[in-house]
């Protein structure tokens, strides 16, 4: 069998692999470029089901804007002029399970003040935020202490937990600030202050927009991510679709890796899939894959496969609901609810797709997404269908009052859906760092390094991208 010769093997046609080739097509164009990817398509956890009227995304399904290098991939592929943004009204309400009822979560100063979902002594705690020590610089902590310390108990029940369920599936407990959350340890390292910084920061984005002259007006202080939260008609898929259609038969997809060979200054590569085994070799690898698939791969050099492997990815299952007709006769705009831990429910939240964007229902009808298990509750992940989808009717009826049954039903599990960056996830990707010094030519990419968002995936392979394209250069000439 005869290898397979290029200059650049991506393994792994997700989002992160998806974007690396993009700019790299742009950095080298004269470089070969080929992705491998162990399932049937693209995309990994990016997907859009369409049943009907109803649209469905049991993985990703908005973008942050607040990403340079997205925007320029959405410029790039002609998309930016199709990004559809969340509903205003729905993007500024938001709301957290608190004794049983929907409360919003304030997302400004002023909303802060007459806000029901924090007592009078949270809030006078809070006021006391800019005068706590910051930590020093080489402190480690959880998301938990590092809250508890600055901003107290009831701000980490009812806005940090729901939030990191919502965003991490995880507990705060466990996740390390520095890694998980760098931009809140970043504005105590260089602000001394959490309040201090956002106010700043929110400074330095008004001048921006009205720079750019697109200041909508909005508070320069305010609750939740900063930047719009955008998708598309047809669904993110439309995202990997668009970078996937130029590849042919440059992507080579149902081939999964079993060895990697170091052989002089390339890499040798060795895949099975349905008609049998595939030889590749490559003079720069970038693998891609979920930090635990390590451990299925025989390497011919050290990899730090029980750093990799300890990095826990809990499972979590995305429940649709789809309803001809609005199950509530006066329904609140709104993005959805997220539910904190101490109100010992049995969902993580709630995304009201329908309300949040068009056409994710038919007209007068609604779709929602609920969420189950993540790090807070594994083990629920475990039960049958039909017991998950009876629990997350008598919850939204509890919680919102619906009382009909819905017309669409798809569930979709994720038996390891995202990774965590507990502690001692700064020393595991220390010895990443330590692998590729190690092995020139040789890139690790994916969620599990430098942020889980589609914004943070493309960031970091643009960064990736421009070593690999460097890399060429030199050995090219270029």
């Amino acid at each position: 069998m005869s290898p397979t010769t290029t200059d650049v093997a991506i393994v792994g046609a997700g989002i992160w692999g998806l974007a690396a080739d993009h700019f790299l097509q742009r950095l080298a164009p004269h470089a070969q470029v080929r992705l491998f990817e162990a399932g049937l398509r693209a995309g990994g956890a990016i997907s859009t089901i369409r049943q009907g009227d109803f649209l469905f995304e049991p993985g990703p399904n908005s973008l942050l804007d607040n990403s340079p290098e997205l925007r320029r991939l959405l410029d790039d592929t002609g998309l930016a002029a199709q990004v559809v943004a969340a509903r205003p009204e729905a993007a500024k309400n938001r709301f957290i399970v608190r004794g049983g009822r929907l409360r919003p979560l304030p997302m400004s100063p002023p909303g802060l003040l007459t806000s029901d979902l924090f007592s009078l002594g949270a809030k006078l705690r809070l006021a006391r935020e800019p005068f706590v020590r910051r930590a020093a610089a080489d402190a480690e902590e959880t998301l938990a202490q590092f809250v508890l310390r600055r901003l107290g108990r009831e701000f980490l029940d009812y806005a940090v937990d729901p939030f990191v369920s919502g965003t991490f599936a995880g507990v705060p407990d466990e996740l390390c600030v520095r890694s998980a959350f760098r931009r809140l340890w970043e504005l105590e390292q260089t602000h001394g202050s959490l309040i201090r910084g956002a106010i700043h920061k929110a400074r330095e984005r008004k001048k921006a927009a009205i720079a750019s002259g697109d200041d909508d007006g909005a508070p320069a202080v305010q609750a939740g991510p900063s930047g719009k939260m955008l998708t598309f008609a047809d669904g993110l898929q439309r995202l990997v679709a668009t970078l996937a259609e130029p590849l042919g038969d440059r992507l080579a997809t149902g081939l999964s890796l079993r060895s990697v060979r170091r052989t002089g200054e390339a890499f040798e590569l060795h895949f099975d899939g349905e008609t049998g085994r595939k030889i590749v070799t490559a003079t720069n690898l970038l693998l891609t894959l979920p930090a635990h698939a390590y451990a299925e791969v025989d390497f011919d050099f050290d990899i730090p496969t029980q750093a990799l492997g300890d990095i826990p990815y809990p499972p979590v299952i995305a429940v649709f609901f789809g309803y001809n007709k609005h199950p509530i006769a006066d329904p609140t705009a709104g993005f959805g609810f997220l539910v904190p831990r101490v109100e010992q429910r049995r969902i993580l939240g709630t995304l009201w797709n329908s309300s949040a964007y068009p056409g994710r229902a038919p007209e007068g009808g609604a779709a929602f997404t609920t969420y189950i298990g993540g790090r807070r509750q594994p083990e629920i992940t475990e039960w049958e269908d039909d017991r998950l989808i009876e629990a997350v009717r008598d919850e939204l009826q509890q919680l919102m009052g619906i009382e009909s049954t819905p017309d669409e039903i798809i569930l979709r599990r994720w038996p390891r859906a995202i990774p965590q960056y507990v502690m001692g996830h700064r020393t595991a990707m220390s010895t990443i760092d330590a692998l590729e010094e190690a092995q020139p030519g040789l890139h690790i990419g994916g969620n599990f390094r430098g942020g889980i968002s589609v914004g943070d995936c493309v960031s970091r392979a643009h960064e990736t991208a421009q070593r690999i394209g460097a890399r060429l250069a030199r050995s090219t000439g270029r």
